[in-house]
């Protein structure tokens, strides 16, 4: 039986602030080398089109697809996959779905306008995307759940075309992710993936359209390849390894907290568990609770290698310095598993998903609660947000003047513009006036 090793962290130790700097340290996600081979995937696939995403998908998901039009999944095989599925996987994925169609129509952004005191009309026209295409991962794992919580928030914005790549590593193409592709209206599918997916969305090629946004999350190198393309076409953000953190007061069963922390443990080995708690008790309990369940969880030396790499117990003062302390991680996910979460939620400023009390457990939002599980990473939620149906909407300025606005509008116009040097803009506003 391997041990399980986590490292434990006290806030009034001495050294404290070194070793969470240290615990919250991340190498680069694309290093380097993973930079430099994605440029390149990414040169070949717009200089030689379907060729190169063949040599690529072949290459790199052994396969030995002849013609770029084999990568299609076409409506009737998707279809016939979701026909396939047992009743009550259906069933989940369809609760799924319109919970997460439910919460996503409240997310819509609506156009809107108004008049000044001269009569000029001042407002914002909302206007879906036309295409967008969404990355599914399929290399460590199947994420059927990915699939719609990309998916149907297109499908709400409104998007025209939704094209989705996800790789089949040695030809495998998993029932789940097909069906949810059906159930989630997901128009065009592509058994593509890595940097070369992302490098045909971008720039298109004779078989996969290009597309206007690309969202999802993926390995180094698909991030590598959004990073290179962002500008040709808009992306969501870059997506790093999963993180949690729990705050917990030390009243909720140790064993519950143990899976809760297990639950992106096991993603893969570079993704981040950690538990605060001013209970120091608890925090051996739950550790207790850790080295037991562990017993028996099919990805356990993933989950392993997690922990032992970037988990982590923090011992603090209080709850107060509970939340200071996940404020500073700005987790992907943060459990407040408290006896009054609500008390606490004010002083959360960075959270991707915060998770309520101790009968919400994070697994709840990867799969069906009804907001999105595409969330920052990596520190990202100092700045970013979920994936929502905003992602896939565009907002376009109105500006509609009458004559007494124009007149109003000219001088203070030609002034400022007199300021910058500009003089086609000052005559082109005085003209109006």
């Amino acid at each position: 039986m391997a041990e399980l090793t986590l490292r434990r962290l006290d806030s009034r130790a001495a050294g404290f602030e070194a070793a969470l700097g240290a615990l919250l340290e991340r190498t680069p996600d694309t290093d380097a080398r993973v930079v430099q081979a994605a440029a390149g995937i990414v040169e070949a696939v717009r200089t030689r089109g379907d060729a190169a995403l063949l040599e690529f998908t072949n290459r790199f998901d052994r396969r030995a697809v002849r013609a770029a039009a084999e990568l299609e999944i076409g409506p009737a095989q998707r279809r016939a996959a979701w026909d396939s599925l047992p009743a009550d996987l259906r069933q989940a994925l369809e609760t799924a779905a319109a919970r997460i169609r439910t919460y996503a129509a409240r997310q819509q952004l609506q156009g809107w306008e108004f008049t000044d005191a001269q009569g000029n009309v001042l407002g914002q026209r909302v206007t879906p995307l036309e295409r967008a295409g969404i990355y599914v991962p399929g290399g460590k794992a199947a994420y059927p759940s990915s699939v719609l919580m990309n998916a149907i928030p297109a499908q709400v914005a409104g998007v025209g075309e939704i094209v989705m790549a996800v790789p089949a590593p040695d030809g495998e193409l998993n029932p789940v992710v097909l069906g949810a592709a059906h159930l989630g209206g997901v128009h065009r599918v592509f058994t593509v993936g890595g940097a070369q997916a992302v490098a045909a969305l971008a720039y298109g090629t004779a078989t996969v359209p290009a597309v206007d946004k690309i969202v999802g999350p993926g390995n180094a190198y698909v991030a590598a390849a959004k990073r290179l393309v962002f500008g040709r076409v808009g992306i969501d953000a870059i997506a790093g390894p999963s993180e949690i953190v729990v705050v917990c007061d030390g009243a909720t069963d140790p064993g519950w907290i143990a899976m809760d922390l297990f639950s992106q443990a096991e993603h893969d080995e570079e993704a981040q568990s950690i538990l605060i708690s001013p209970d120091r008790a608890f925090l051996d309990g739950v550790a207790a609770a850790m080295a037991r369940r562990i017993e028996g969880l099919p990805r356990a030396a993933i989950v392993r290698a997690s922990l032992a790499g970037r988990g982590a117990l923090i011992a603090v003062a209080d709850l107060g310095e509970a939340i200071a302390i996940a404020n500073r991680i700005a987790p992907e996910h943060l459990e407040l598993s408290v006896a009054q979460p609500r008390q606490w939620l004010p002083q959360v400023r960075h959270a991707g998903a915060v998770f309520l009390g101790r009968h919400t457990p994070e697994a709840f939002g990867d799969y069906c609660a009804g907001p999105n599980h595409v969330l920052p990473t990596s520190r990202a939620a100092r700045f970013s947000s979920p994936l929502g149906v905003y992602e896939f909407q565009k907002r376009t300025s109105l500006i509609e003047c009458s004559p007494q606005g124009a007149a109003s509008l000219a001088p203070v116009a030609g002034r400022l513009a007199d300021a910058e040097g500009l003089q086609a803009h000052a005559a082109s506003a005085r003209d109006r006036g």
